[in-house]
């Protein structure tokens, strides 16, 4: 019989080997992102220090619920630079998560671009 692989194990995989290669520092932390069925996270995260500089989720007030999940997505990207821009940083590095680069991972990057991160 032929067994379907889990995805979730090939995308843990992948962010494993891709975190062995990209890592933040305070001043270019990197912008984490996860996706689950309902919602998106991203985060700015200084992995020399261990700690997280900011965060932003669909689970917040000021992402529409009502919005389809690019949508939500586009909101968390804006949201992220934001709040990145207000503690001064304006250069990250992308950490897709394992995840594909398209859909609602593309579209949080893509608002995020917009609103003045750089990578």
């Amino acid at each position: 019989m032929i067994s379907k692989p889990d995805k979730n194990k090939l995308r843990l995989k992948r962010h494993r080997r891709v975190r062995g290669k990209i890592s933040g520092t305070a001043e270019r932390p990197r912008l984490s992102v996860f996706r689950s069925n309902t919602n998106i996270y991203a985060q700015l995260i200084d992995d020399v220090a261990g700690v997280t500089l900011a965060s932003a989720s669909t689970l917040d007030k000021s992402v529409s619920k009502d919005a389809t999940k690019v949508e939500q997505a586009q909101a968390v990207g804006k949201a992220i630079a934001e709040a990145g821009k207000a503690k001064g940083i304006t250069e990250v590095v992308f950490d897709r998560g394992g995840y594909i680069y398209h859909g609602r991972v593309k579209a949080l990057a893509d608002a995020a671009r917009e609103n003045g991160l750089e990578f």
